[in-house]
């Protein structure tokens, strides 16, 4: 009986803690907005800019502070990349690609947020104010962030895809790509291949984006839940509350080391996948 109400008492404490803070704007599931990973979103981004002002208003062309050393590093490096792989002319991409760098590594972060910390806290603050008592504080967890992100991106590719070809060439490549033939009739023949497999392409952008970077959070946030679970309930006269602890520990510690890596590791991907996209929009085939 006792192991039942274990097990019922971690999986509620599970699926509380996946579920999202929501707010209902219509009838359909399509019209839900997930409250709370709008609001460390936009946390993340106020963050974001005002960390770059506030170094940017200090940085001095003499000897460089922590601070400024650090996020010239940064920056200095993803415009390196930039120039190595984006072959196109624009001054837009390297600030993209550090703008992206950063406010996916700052919501992958959130990560390395105690499991129990700010829903705990909201569990006292929020009912108070008369919302529901849930809170996912890490928005890259939520496939609705990340596809956003992949669709602007998706918009972005085809915005340089027109400006850098024109709208002629752009149409054309879309019937004469990757099967290129000389004869007319042979190209005929070969657009509504080559069609399909431009469509695939493009579609494929957006989902692997999307997938890959929730897929990783999603699995980073459950593990850490996982790990906070091993203790849940234990009574400090059970000899097996002593025998977990050293357990929950190391493999916090374990996790969190390697975590550190998955989050910068999958802000870097996204990061070099756009400007990849971007490129390659930009050459004419």
């Amino acid at each position: 009986m006792a192991a039942e109400e274990s097990t019922g008492g971690q999986t509620e404490y599970i699926q509380h803690h996946l579920h999202h803070l929501q707010w209902q704007v219509g009838d359909s599931k399509f019209m839900t907005i997930n409250v709370d990973s709008v609001f460390f979103l936009l946390l993340m981004c106020v963050l974001f800019v005002g960390f770059f002002l506030y170094v940017s208003r200090r940085a001095t062309s003499g000897v460089p502070g922590k601070l400024q050393c650090a996020l010239e590093m940064v920056v200095t490096g993803i415009d390196g990349l930039v120039r190595e792989t984006f072959h196109g002319q624009s001054k837009f991409i390297a600030p993209l690609a550090v703008t992206i760098f950063c406010l996916v590594f700052l919501m992958n972060f959130m990560d390395m947020v105690p499991v129990d910390l700010l829903p705990g806290a909201w569990h006292t603050v929020g009912p108070a104010l008369g919302f529901k008592d849930y809170l996912r504080v890490v928005p890259t967890a939520d496939l609705n962030t990340t596809l956003g992100m992949a669709l602007g991106v998706f918009m972005l590719i085809h915005y340089f895809g027109i400006k850098h070809k024109g709208i002629g060439l752009f149409v054309k490549e879309a019937f004469t790509a990757p099967f290129h033939a000389e004869s007319t009739l042979m190209a005929i023949l070969l657009a509504p291949a080559n069609l399909l497999l431009r469509l695939i392409e493009e579609l494929v952008r957006p989902v692997s984006l999307s997938l890959r970077l929730f897929g990783n959070m999603y699995a980073g946030e459950l593990i850490f839940i996982l790990i906070a679970v091993m203790t849940l309930g234990s009574s400090l006269d059970a000899v097996s509350t002593y025998a977990m602890i050293p357990v929950q520990f190391i493999s916090g510690f374990i996790w969190t080391a390697f975590h550190v890596l998955v989050i910068t590791l999958q802000a870097f991907i996204f990061m070099m996948l756009t400007v990849v996209y971007l490129s390659m929009a930009a050459e004419k085939h």
